[in-house]
């Protein structure tokens, strides 16, 4: 399954003076929501899509009707009431954590394994690692600058023994593809993370749940992808950069 949050509200673009939320804008012939979507085109067929939403904008009308046109065959669209504590608690929300019917929506199975990703972010060419089921979480990552990505620190067995948020270890960050082998695991990890407030700015960051997950065990891998892989669209000037230059492929 694919998670895709959506629970910003696109400040930074409105107080830069453009006026629909930034999955609406236009790129290339297209919008920056189709793009981010494109990114898992391979599995429209097969896999289940779960985009998490808030009542703003009409944006519930607005995702079913793009999925529909996308060709995206299964979807849920999870509506939030309000803000949440940052993005690792709106993929519980979305995923049903705190649910009536015990741990996690009974729509989904415990044992779905969910890649999440971001709706600002276009990954080319993406294809689920053929060693998947041998982790209980992994990573994608890139060689990039400066401080403000999730970084991963690795051991000579290319496992990762360390993830960090806003904090630079090394210069393998995250370009927003969190894997985890099962729904049931994450919200489990994610209750962990707010038993003991692991959060960074006061927001609940996914990069650092690995950390419980490597500390009890478990194996975390990585992907490491290249800048041909991936175009990054999530503040204004990333956009403006991409209408200027172009996008890194053609669409």
């Amino acid at each position: 399954m694919f998670v895709i949050p959506m629970a910003g509200l696109s400040s930074r673009f409105f107080k830069a003076g453009f006026e629909v939320p930034k999955y609406q804008l236009s790129i290339a012939d297209t919008i920056v929501f189709d793009l981010a979507i494109k990114s898992f085109e391979r599995y429209f067929s097969t896999d289940l899509f779960l985009l998490i939403v808030r009542d703003v904008y009409d944006t519930p009308r607005f995702v079913a009707e793009r999925l529909t046109r996308l060709g995206v065959r299964n979807f849920m669209i999870h509506t939030l009431d309000g803000e949440t504590a940052g993005q690792a608690e709106t993929v519980a929300l979305g995923l049903g954590l705190g649910l009536e019917l015990g741990l996690g929506n009974p729509s989904i199975d415990d044992d779905e394994p969910i890649y999440i990703f971001n709706i600002d972010t276009f990954r080319y060419g993406f294809e689920k690692p053929d060693w998947v089921e041998s982790v209980d979480g992994y990573l994608e990552v890139f060689e990039g600058e400066g401080d403000h990505w999730s970084f991963i620190a690795v051991d000579d067995d290319d496992k990762v023994i360390k993830t960090t948020e806003k904090q630079r270890i090394s210069n393998l960050c995250s370009d927003g593809l969190y894997y985890f082998k099962s729904k049931q695991q994450y919200l489990s990890l994610f209750q962990q993370a707010v038993a003991q407030q692991l959060t960074v700015n006061n927001e609940y960051y996914i990069a650092p749940m690995y950390n419980l997950l490597i500390g009890q065990g478990g194996r975390v891998g990585y992907v490491k992808i290249t800048d041909d892989d991936i175009d990054f669209c999530g503040t204004p000037d990333e956009y403006q950069a991409l209408k200027a230059h172009g996008l890194k492929i053609d669409v």
